[in-house]
């Protein structure tokens, strides 16, 4: 009897060892680690910071917190916004911190920085707030998913719901650095290919302090669209700056963000952002999968997530999935396989990610309600329309090798 014990236990404690063994040599390093890149005390820290990192936990804690045997680990720092420091931590993640994806990036010049890095130590990189087109075009590399929107999408589903309406001529109020340039040709080439016409542009200092001569300029032109390609703080002062002057409070001149999150809404106010249009990729209360994730958020955060800090907990479920059905954590392996998968999570609908590393997915064109409409705390939207991925995402580019020549 105690012979067949000694035998049970040893046969448990081999199967054990086998398991651990397959684990180890499935993942690198016997770990899996995700690292969060991003804003953690500047102007974008609102829609990303601590809680992009509070999402890819959720995601974590929804695996269990393991794959193929293996733990889960998270690391998050500060870029600062700044390509060197963020290419420093990258390198020093990669080397001597093992970690083996890098997500968030709220901006373009550090998501890009990084993703050369990746690739040189065959690493994944996603880009759940990097928005510049460079990324899936010139830049693009088969380790790296922009998972979340570009410049371009934001631009077309916005512009192509306003020119429905018969809102033709266009003006520009723009951050004078590389996402700002992206996102105001990317939306100018949508108007004028619609029948519509560009007026005019200012271009504004990054960061910037005073908009009232910009929008009041912009006001001048009489152009029925004022669109804003900014992002973060100086998206919220010149809505507030422009609302102190009355301007974008009628029909005949509408104020349209190119990109906005909701905690710009939040900080704004209803009475302040009313009426306006944009395009996000996420809405908190827009069903019951997304309700749901998006009160598991609150309870860690006491405010609801971004689309940005929603895009962070996609990303690291997804790839999460993809190295569990892959069998490794090989970062080509991993990346091969997300790219026959179906993304259709809490956050991601109808997605589909191209070799170009561009997530092609379903967008909403959403208004700002007004004070009366909002039955409570951020409740802040009217979802208007469903945008089709196809009829937002631009289309593959040759100027990305990764895309077949036909």
């Amino acid at each position: 009897m105690r012979s067949r014990f000694i035998g049970c236990v040893l046969g448990a404690s081999i199967a054990s060892f086998a398991g651990a063994a397959l684990a180890a040599d499935a993942v690198s390093d016997g770990v899996v680690k995700i690292g969060i890149l991003n804003d953690l005390s500047g102007i974008y820290s609102d829609f990303t910071g601590r809680g992009s990192a509070v999402a890819a936990q959720i995601a974590i804690d929804e695996m269990g917190g393991k794959v193929l045997g293996a733990p889960i680990e998270l690391v998050a720092a500060d870029h600062q916004n700044k390509p060197d420091i963020a290419a420093n931590l990258a390198r020093e993640w990669f080397d001597q911190g093992k970690v083996d994806m890098i997500a968030d990036f709220p901006t373009s010049s550090t998501a890009l920085a990084v993703m050369e890095i990746a690739k040189q130590k065959n690493r994944v990189t996603m880009l759940s707030a990097g928005v510049a087109m460079a990324a899936i075009n010139e830049k693009c590399s088969p380790l790296n998913a922009q998972w979340m929107v570009n410049t371009y999408a934001l631009a077309a589903g916005t512009a192509k719901a306003l020119l429905k309406t018969g809102r033709k001529s266009w003006y520009f109020v723009t951050a004078d650095y590389t996402f700002g340039h992206s996102l105001e040709k990317d939306a100018s080439a949508v108007v004028e290919a619609e029948g519509g016409k560009v007026l005019g542009v200012s271009r504004h200092p990054f960061p910037g302090g005073d908009f009232s001569s910009f929008m009041l300029k912009a006001q001048a032109s009489g152009a029925q669209v004022i669109a804003l390609a900014n992002a973060g703080s100086d998206t919220i002062n010149a809505v507030k700056q422009a609302a102190e002057y009355g301007i974008g409070r009628s029909d005949k001149q509408v104020i349209a963000p190119l990109l906005t999150y909701i905690t710009d809404v939040k900080s704004l106010g209803l009475a302040k952002a009313q009426d306006m249009y944009l395009t996000e990729a996420f809405y908190w209360d827009y069903d019951d999968r997304s309700r749901a994730f998006a009160e598991t958020y609150f309870a860690k955060m006491k405010r609801m997530p971004s689309a940005s800090q929603a895009a962070v907990y996609s990303a690291a479920l997804n790839y999460l999935k993809a190295i569990h059905a892959a069998g490794t954590d090989e970062a080509g392996a991993v990346m091969a396989k997300l790219r026959t998968m179906t993304i259709d999570d809490a956050v991601i609908r109808n997605g589909h990610l191209r070799a170009d590393g561009a997530l092609v997915h379903d967008m909403l064109l959403l208004q700002v309600k007004k004070p009366a409409e909002s039955k409570r705390d951020w409740d802040f939207y009217n979802v208007r329309a469903v945008l089709k991925g196809e009829d937002v995402f631009p289309k593959p580019s040759d100027a990305c090798p990764l895309n077949a020549k036909g």
